[in-house]
């Protein structure tokens, strides 16, 4: 994979558990069943889903994290606001 031209060899940090990479190959094979006159092997499928990981996992993740730190930045921008116990005049 690593010799080909344009083809980078890495580890892909953004893994499934075992679990949730089953469920999501059963719905890739069952999208191909109702989409497509001709169905997906398993091997074709595996290869399908490491290509969307490696391609448009880092992509969702990266726009998770920044929703995520958009979140907590607003939510700190207004902590005066949100827990801001009036004190007494003297």
């Amino acid at each position: 994979m690593g010799d080909r031209p344009g083809v980078h060899s890495y580890s892909m940090r953004i893994r499934l558990s075992d679990d949730r990479r089953a469920r999501v190959l059963l719905a890739l094979k069952r999208h191909f069943d109702a989409e497509f006159d001709d169905p997906i092997s398993d091997f074709r499928a595996n290869g399908l889903l490491d290509l969307f990981l490696r391609e448009l996992g880092p992509t969702v993740y990266n726009q998770g994290v920044r929703d995520a730190c958009g979140y907590v930045q607003d939510k700190l921008a207004d902590i005066d606001g949100e827990i801001h116990e009036p004190e007494p005049r003297q």
